[in-house]
C-alpha cells in the first residue's frame, strides 16, 4: 500500500508520520507538497499535525484552498481511506470533508499530553485492529480541539456510527460529547485531534495507534483481494 503525507508549510508532525508508516508499518510512504494536482497513485492519503499557514484566520482555514485540495476531495471521492490528525482533521472540517467546527481549548491553553480514548466503533477501515470499546492511549498537542456541531449534525453522528473516538475519564479540551475523532458518511474519511503516529512503539509510551495504522492496510489489501 503506498500513502501520500501532504506537508502544507508550516506542517510540523509530518516526519513523524512518514516515520510511523515506513518504519513501524514497513509500507510505502512519500511526502506531498500542498501545490500537488494529482494523487491517483496514492492508495492512502494523511494529513498531518502542525500549523499550516502559521494557523492564521483559524486553523485549517487557508490550508483549505491548497491546491492539492482537489486531489484530496477526488480521492475521497473515489473512497480512498484519508486520515486527517489534528490540524489535517482541522482542515478536513474546514473543507466540508467531515462535520462540525473546531473552536478553542476550554482552558485557552496549548494541551501536550497522553490521554485515554475509548473506541466507540471497531467496524471502519481505521478501527477493525482494535476491540470495540477498548481503551488506548494516544498523545494529543493542541490548543483548538474543541469539536464542536449543531444538534441536528450530532444526532447524525450518533445514529450513523460516525463517533469513532471518545475521551475516556477525561475531556482535556472540552469538546462536545467528549468526541475525539469522527468519520464521515460514506466512511473513509478520519478525522481526530490526538496523534496515533506519535504511538506506534512502546519507547514512545504507546504503540496503540499502531492498530489504526494496521486496519487501513488490512482494509486495502482485503479490498483488493475481493476485486482482483
Amino acid at each position: 500500500m503506498k500513502f501520500a503525507v501532504i506537508v502544507f508549510p508550516g506542517s510540523n508532525c509530518d516526519v513523524d508520520m512518514y516515520h510511523a508508516i515506513k518504519d513501524e508499518l514497513g509500507e510505502e510512504v512519500e511526502y506531498v507538497w500542498h501545490d500537488a494536482e494529482s494523487l491517483d497513485e496514492f492508495d492512502g492519503i494523511l494529513l498531518p499535525g502542525g500549523f499550516s499557514y502559521g494557523d492564521y484566520l483559524r486553523s485549517g482555514a487557508i490550508a483549505r484552498f491548497s491546491n492539492v485540495m482537489k486531489a484530496i476531495m477526488k480521492a475521497a471521492e473515489e473512497g480512498k481511506p484519508i486520515l486527517g490528525v489534528c490540524n489535517g482533521f482541522q482542515i478536513l472540517l474546514e473543507a466540508g470533508l467531515l462535520p462540525g467546527a473546531m473552536r478553542r481549548n476550554n482552558s485557552l491553553k496549548f494541551i501536550c499530553r497522553p490521554v485515554e480514548l475509548r473506541v466507540e466503533n471497531n467496524e471502519t477501515m481505521f478501527t477493525s485492529a482494535y476491540e470495540m470499546g477498548e481503551i488506548i492511549t494516544i498523545p494529543i498537542a493542541h490548543g483548538e480541539g474543541n469539536y464542536y456541531c449543531e444538534q441536528e449534525t450530532l444526532n447524525k453522528l450518533i445514529a450513523n456510527r460516525q463517533i469513532v473516538f471518545r475521551y475516556h475519564n477525561e475531556n482535556p479540551n472540552g469538546s462536545l460529547e467528549d468526541i475525539a475523532g469522527i468519520i464521515n458518511e460514506k466512511g473513509n474519511v478520519l478525522g481526530m485531534m490526538p496523534h496515533p503516529e506519535r504511538a506506534v512503539d512502546e519507547l514512545l509510551g504507546s504503540a496503540d495507534g499502531l492498530k489504526l495504522f494496521q486496519s487501513i492496510v488490512k482494509y486495502w489489501r482485503e479490498a483488493h483481494v475481493v476485486n482482483a
